[in-house]
């Protein structure tokens, strides 16, 4: 079973926030339907993006790089953007790769949408 058959992004509007709810692995083969949801989204008359990977059981390089660019682009267009590592791996490589000192990190969506 490839990383493709179990990964799905799920995508909500809460007020002015889009959350992202990723699961499965986020890898060279998952990563453009990522970056590809995030860029439908740049549209939406929004001042918050949030990538929520709670469910996610795997990130490699890919991952890690599609995070940084929609921070990047997200913060250009004046927005903010935020990451829920939700732990095991992948907060050891956002900490590894100091990516996590990058990125907005918090643990639920909630501690966000309702931080006024």
């Amino acid at each position: 079973m490839s990383g493709q058959d179990n990964f799905r992004v799920e995508v909500r509007k809460e007020d002015r926030a889009v959350v992202f709810a990723v699961a499965g692995e986020l890898d060279l083969a998952t990563s453009p339907a990522l970056e590809q949801e995030i860029d439908g989204a740049r549209d939406a008359d929004i001042d918050l993006l949030i990538v929520d990977l709670r469910e996610l059981r795997f990130m490699d390089s890919t991952g890690l790089h599609t995070l940084v660019k929609a921070h990047k682009q997200t913060r250009e267009a004046g927005r903010r953007f935020a990451v829920i590592p939700g732990g095991g791996q992948i907060e050891r490589l956002l900490d590894l790769t100091g990516v996590g000192e990058l990125l907005v990190v918090a643990q639920s969506p909630e501690e966000l949408l309702h931080a006024g």
